[in-house]
């Protein structure tokens, strides 16, 4: 459904973004996962088109291209971070107004999200709520029934009971429709909670891509005796070395297999939660606390 190849940006002398491949399968959900400023934003920025790569291709619906293309957009729903509507319009009214840039719009469809949503048509947009913003930015996005569903922070500033009906959409969407989506996140437990793969950005870098299942598996902590001393072996890559209390913790990444062949003497060796693996990957390598 969707690939992007060495994909660059940079602002100035800030590299926002560099080298950044992403490969998402049609039907799944895909979680973008990386701290604020990592560059997740500025990634689905190029993928819409709204600003262009450096260098770098994308592969989107079975077509190759720089910037992504006016009918390539058309079929795509795209919620941004921010919502900016015209805030006289009602819910209904901004509906008419948007389905007249998609020749796939779904009015019956839009009508009947508002209803699902609990959105009132006939209210203006300057009276909603920032959970009501956001559903209605979602209602606006699905009715064109789009190939690609993109999120950018979807749930940002909602609150704990907005956030889990956002996501309950989301994967119904997915299930029942077999609406491929990509949505960005730093909050770990909605990824957990909808993403079957996911994608870790640090600092403009790609530093995973694959399963939760699959990342827990190869990240692992080794807390290392006070005596004991460790090189980092062969085929493992290491994710972290912090010292907390006078113990050393270092969180090493590697297959499966290069797990089961290898013997920490001296070292107690423990499995990853998802929320434990990402600290891992996006913090600093070496920390004193």
């Amino acid at each position: 459904m969707l690939q992007l190849r060495g994909l660059s940006r940079r602002f100035g002398r800030v590299a926002a973004v560099e080298d950044v491949s992403i490969t998402v399968r049609e039907g799944e959900i895909y979680g973008f996962l990386g701290v604020n400023g990592a560059g997740k934003t500025t990634t689905l920025r190029m993928l819409m088109g709204i600003i262009a790569p450096d260098a770098g291709t994308i592969e989107l619906l079975g077509q190759a291209a720089r910037r992504t293309t006016l009918k390539q957009k058309q079929r795509i729903g795209y919620v941004s971070q921010e919502q900016t509507f015209y805030p006289w319009m009602t819910c209904r009214r901004l509906g008419a107004f948007v389905g007249g840039f998609y020749p796939t719009w779904d009015k019956a469809e839009f009508d009947r999200l508002l209803r699902v949503l609990e959105l009132p048509p006939e209210r203006k947009v300057s009276q909603l709520s920032g959970g009501m913003r956001a559903k209605l930015a979602l209602a606006l996005a699905l009715a064109p029934r789009p190939a690609l569903l993109i999120l950018d922070e979807p749930t940002a500033g909602l609150d704990p009971v907005a956030r889990r009906e956002f996501l309950e959409i989301i994967t119904a969407q997915a299930r029942n429709h077999g609406r491929t989506t990509l949505f960005s996140s730093h909050l770990i437990d909605e990824v957990e909670r909808a993403a079957e793969r996911v994608g870790i950005i640090h600092q403009g870098r790609m530093r995973y891509e694959g399963g939760i299942a699959e990342l827990c598996e190869q990240v692992r902590a080794v807390r290392l005796s006070e005596t004991a001393e460790l090189t980092v072996p062969e085929g493992f890559e290491l994710w972290r070395d912090e010292t907390r209390d006078g113990a050393r913790t270092i969180v090493l990444r590697a297959p499966g297999a290069a797990w089961d062949a290898t013997q920490f003497p001296d070292a107690e060796v423990r499995r990853l939660s998802l929320e434990d693996a990402f600290i891992a990957c996006v913090g600093s390598a070496t920390a004193q606390v």
